[in-house]
């Protein structure tokens, strides 16, 4: 009841209102939050010879692009052009065609670099593999992103050889980082504009984003609310996320990868205004329409070296992460699909 003449509450309609947002949550929480399969859960196997091939090759583009070259930015430029070199000359040495997106960023030039596999009877139906190859001022990158970028040139390698029915792209980004991020001076946000000025059919997008760092110890993973109440405190999983006009996409890698991987995995569709969702290269083809999820070691979630100089790349676990590699391109070859 109000005090002085206010007017009158009604509490039972209140209580009805709140009622009806938390039972919207918990049902928005639970539709985001369902995906196909189960985490993989038990001792991992040893690793496949083919897997120890993966994390020789993993350890050695991690090493040069954050060992030998290092920061890699606009403020380090001949260092982030040397990067940019490194995974052209490697994408060469693979047998591709290698094409460039050039552009300008406070009167200096910097470029996306791009290799193409076309498709067969689905070829105008497009599936970009990404990861940035910047790194933030003030660290070297060994995580972020060097550990994508290996990724994306395992899978390129990996994918050569094969005809599927879509058309793949591997496609290295400039300019993730602060402070282009979620600007029009991202390299994924050129390039996803890019797409969709010239009308093409980007069915999936998958963003390789900090990949390389996994632990068993307790209270490792943190999130931000409310998936602390619904997932492993501890970071030794790997984790897919999408927003929800890309669930239906979120959910055939979730299931392609635990159909495939013995490896720990956890996949979510959420707003994209919950932290960390949106952060990194899948955001930009999400605001041209385009589905697209990031796979993730969380980062700064659980890696205690985000963004720092202390971002080397002895601290990254190649073992695992070449586990979740091998998983990730079998999730290609589902993307690309039979011809």
């Amino acid at each position: 009841m109000g005090v002085g003449g206010g007017r009158r509450v009604n509490w039972l309609w209140v209580a009805g209102v709140l009622g009806a947002l938390a039972a919207a949550g918990a049902a928005a929480i639970l539709y985001g939050t369902h995906v196909p399969g189960r985490s993989y859960a038990g001792p991992l196997e040893p690793l496949t010879p083919e897997e120890r091939a993966i994390r020789a090759e993993l350890a050695a583009h991690v090493v040069m692009l954050a060992g030998t070259i290092g920061e890699r930015n606009l403020w380090r430029l001949a260092e982030l052009n040397a990067a940019a070199d490194y995974i052209a000359r490697r994408l060469r040495e693979m047998g591709y065609t290698v094409r460039e997106q050039a552009y300008a960023v406070e009167g200096r030039g910097v470029r996306n670099v791009e290799v193409e596999l076309r498709g067969g009877q689905r070829a105008e139906e497009i599936v970009v593999i990404g990861a940035h190859y910047d790194s933030v001022m003030g660290s070297p990158g060994a995580n972020d992103n060097a550990s994508g970028v290996a990724a994306l040139l395992v899978l390129a390698r990996m994918g050569r050889p094969q005809q599927f029915a879509r058309t793949v792209r591997y496609v290295a980004f400039v300019n993730e980082e602060p402070p282009f991020f979620q600007s029009g001076q991202m390299g994924s946000q050129q390039y996803a504009r890019e797409c969709r000025r010239r009308g093409e059919r980007v069915v999936a997008m998958m963003s390789l984003e900090s990949l390389g760092y996994y632990t068993d110890a307790a209270g490792s993973q943190v999130y931000p609310p409310p998936f602390s109440l619904l997932y492993p405190s501890t970071g030794n999983f790997l984790a897919l996320v999408g927003n929800f006009a890309s669930r239906e996409l979120l959910h055939r890698v979730v299931a392609t990868f635990r159909l495939h991987a013995k490896f720990p995995s956890e996949g979510a569709a959420a707003p994209e205004w919950i932290p960390g969702i949106g952060w990194s290269d899948h955001w930009a083809f999400w605001k041209e329409g385009y589905p697209a999820v990031m796979v993730t070691d969380t980062a700064l979630y659980r890696y205690p070296r985000y963004h720092t100089a202390r971002d080397t790349p002895e601290a990254l676990t190649y073992e695992r992460m070449a586990r979740v590699v091998a998983g990730l391109a079998r999730v290609v070859e589902e993307l690309r699909g039979s011809d």
